[in-house]
C-alpha cells in the first residue's frame, strides 16, 4: 500500500499582532509576523482505492469532521480525484493556544495528499482551497516565516533581506484556553494600532511590537496574565501568540528556567526557516 509516514505539521507563533481596523462585514484587519517552530503534530498517510478519507486519532480524540477531514475533502472536490486516504495524527500541539494546530494540520495534509495522489497542484492553488478552512492555512502553505496582514490572507515571505535570524523560544500553554469569538467580540479590543513596515519588524524581530489581543485575553483566561507574569519574573519579554492562551519569549540556549506549574505544558523551540514539507511542492 503506497503510505506517507511521520508527516510534520508545526505549529507557529505571532511574533507580534497589530489590530489596525474593522471592515464593515465585521472582520478584524490586522498585521502581524508569523513563524514556524518544531513543535509539531505528526501525521500519517495511506492510500485508499475507494475514494474514502478514514481517520485513527492515535493519542487524542478530535472531532469527527475535523480540519483533517475537512481538507481531504476539499481537495477531492476541487480536483475530482477519485482516490481516498487513511489518516493517523498523533497529536502534540495544544488546543486553543494561538500556535495553528489545526490549521497546521490542513496544510500538512493538502500538501501530502497532492504527493500522495499525484496531483501536482501549485502552492497558490492549494491557498486556494486551504483559505476557506482557516485564515491561517494559506500561511502555513507559503512555506516560509511570513509578514501577514489584511484578515489573514495577505502574505509576505520573510525571505532575503528579510529573513530573520535563528532564535530559540519558550513555549508556555497554562490549562485553559481560548475562544477566539470571544476576544474579538469583546468592546475594551484596541482596534486602532497604526500601521507599521516589515522594516520595522526586522530592526528588532522578537523584541517588535505586541500582541493587541492580550490584554482582553487576561481578562477572559488568568491563567495568560500567570504565564506572562513567570517568564517576565524571569526576565524575559513575553507575550501571547495569536488568539489562544500559550504565551512564548526568545530564549537563549544559555537559560535555564525557573520550575512551572506542573499542569502546565512548557517547551523550548527552534524557529524553522522552511517548512519541512516544502520541497514537496514546485511554483507559486
Amino acid at each position: 500500500m503506497q503510505a506517507l509516514y511521520d508527516v510534520p505539521a508545526p505549529a507557529k507563533l505571532n511574533l507580534f499582532l497589530h489590530i489596525t481596523g474593522r471592515r464593515a462585514d465585521g472582520y478584524h484587519l490586522l498585521q502581524s509576523a508569523f513563524v514556524l517552530i518544531d513543535w509539531c503534530d505528526t501525521l500519517h498517510f495511506a492510500l485508499r482505492q475507494d475514494g474514502q478519507i478514514s481517520r485513527e486519532d492515535l493519542n487524542i480524540p478530535l472531532p469527527a469532521d475535523d480540519l483533517i477531514v475537512r481538507a481531504a475533502k476539499a481537495l477531492q472536490t476541487a480536483t475530482g480525484c477519485t482516490l481516498g486516504a487513511h489518516i493517523g495524527i498523533h497529536k502534540s500541539i495544544p488546543a486553543q493556544a494561538g500556535m495553528g494546530g489545526g490549521s497546521s494540520d490542513a496544510a500538512s495534509t493538502l500538501l501530502a495528499l497532492n504527493q500522495l495522489w499525484q496531483l501536482k497542484l501549485s502552492r497558490a492553488a492549494l491557498s486556494r482551497i486551504g483559505l476557506p478552512l482557516g485564515a491561517d492555512v494559506p500561511f502555513f502553505l507559503c512555506g516560509h516565516p511570513a509578514w501577514v496582514e489584511g484578515i489573514g490572507e495577505q502574505i509576505t515571505p520573510l525571505t532575503g533581506a528579510h529573513c530573520l535570524p535563528p532564535t530559540q523560544f519558550v513555549v508556555v500553554k497554562p490549562t485553559a484556553g481560548l475562544a477566539t469569538p470571544a476576544i474579538f467580540a469583546a468592546p475594551t479590543l484596541k482596534r486602532d494600532s497604526s500601521p507599521v513596515s516589515i522594516e520595522t519588524l526586522c530592526q528588532s524581530p522578537y523584541q517588535f511590537g505586541r500582541n493587541d489581543l492580550q490584554p482582553v485575553a487576561e481578562l477572559l483566561c488568568p491563567d495568560v496574565k500567570k504565564a506572562v507574569d513567570w517568564l517576565e519574573a524571569q526576565k524575559l519579554h513575553a507575550r501571547m501568540t495569536g488568539s489562544g492562551s500559550a504565551v512564548f519569549a526568545q530564549l537563549s540556549h544559555t537559560d535555564a528556567l525557573a520550575v512551572a506549574p506542573s499542569n502546565w505544558q512548557v517547551k523550548k523551540c527552534d524557529n524553522l526557516m522552511i517548512h519541512p514539507l516544502s520541497s514537496w511542492i514546485s511554483g507559486i
